[in-house]
């Protein structure tokens, strides 16, 4: 389904091993790995660290960016304790049999991803995405979720031509004419559209089906070490918990953190992408990180019954609310 998830089952020395946790009276180091380089998503994990939240907590975090592969390699073999995963991906490792991380915590409450494309093409719903050029990550998930919102929506999959996705800007890839549609986060792409007045249209999947309602993405723990450790992890979710409601109240000040963090980020995005996900990071669950079981169960069903596993996932695994407190 998907590449990256290395070769840990969770048995690794590494996740539970003593070094994390210090001799009483010392802050607890721990090592969190983005999914990717620092953008807004990640806004209330650099605000707790500027805020002071995860040194309240007693912690020391290290926030690195995977270095070979995937955060989920790294968070699997206790190379980091906790990530930023995506539900997606959790499911695929667990196909793997790598069930060595697990899900603590949402950090944006639905799917706010969808196709963007060029406005001029005329593409607002999945049946207009026939005759075009998608971009793919070339991954039989991501693929059978177009498939579906077309055929659903009285499309001809098999009229969409596919290259492979090789932009990091899809704004840039969309003006180059190197394809038609690409599937983005609204809270980042849309947004970078904004920012550079550049005319797309948008449709988000779960306007499409609510089953794709799913969780990305999330906070990540080892499994060895939140067993072991299950306060320390509690205490990183409560800083981060802090830092994603301050985001939520304060999404200028938290841009700017930010920014001070990441300083090669465009200023306009940064803000712009800061004030649409300060509605989104909670949304309308009861409170920041919530995991909806319905909704996760939903769509572990759906990888299921459409056979995007070669084993059959346990429609209940992955996650837990065991470590964020109300």
């Amino acid at each position: 389904m998907l590449a990256g998830c290395g070769g840990s089952n969770g048995s690794d020395a590494n996740s539970g091993s003593d070094d994390s946790k210090p001799a009483s009276g010392e802050k607890t180091k721990l090592t969190f790995c983005l999914d990717y380089t620092p953008n807004t998503n990640h806004t209330g994990i650099y605000v707790a660290q500027a805020k002071g939240y995860f040194k309240d907590e007693g912690l020391t975090v290290k926030v690195v960016q995977p270095a070979d592969g995937t955060a989920e390699a790294m968070i699997g073999s206790g190379q980091a304790q906790l990530g930023v995963s995506y539900q997606d991906y959790i499911a695929a490792c667990y196909d793997e049999g790598n069930t060595g991380l697990t899900a603590v915590a949402a950090i944006i409450q639905h799917n706010t991803s969808g196709i963007m494309s060029r406005q001029e093409d005329g593409i607002t719903r999945a049946k207009e995405m026939e005759g075009h050029v998608y971009t793919t990550w070339e991954m039989a998930v991501e693929q059978a979720t177009i498939k579906q919102i077309m055929e659903s929506d009285g499309g001809d999959f098999s009229k969409l031509k596919m290259v492979p996705y090789t932009v990091d800007d899809e704004i840039a890839g969309l003006k180059a004419n190197m394809f038609d549609c690409v599937w983005v986060y609204e809270g980042w792409a849309v947004q970078n559209a904004k920012v550079q007045h550049y005319d797309v249209n948008y449709f988000s999947f779960v306007d499409m089906d609510k089953v794709f309602d799913f969780y990305t993405p999330v906070i990540a723990a080892n499994d060895d070490f939140a067993k072991k450790y299950p306060d320390v992890v509690k205490a990183f979710v409560r800083a981060a918990k802090r830092g994603y409601e301050y985001a939520i109240k304060h999404p200028k000040d938290a841009g700017d953190i930010l920014l001070d963090a990441a300083p090669e980020l465009s200023s306009d995005l940064v803000q712009a992408s800061a004030k649409y996900l300060a509605k989104q990071y909670q949304a309308d669950a009861k409170s920041w990180g919530v995991i909806d079981k319905s909704r996760w169960d939903a769509y572990f069903k759906w990888l299921n019954d459409k056979n995007l596993v070669e084993s059959k996932l346990d429609e209940n695994s992955g996650w837990t609310m065991d470590y964020l407190e109300a």
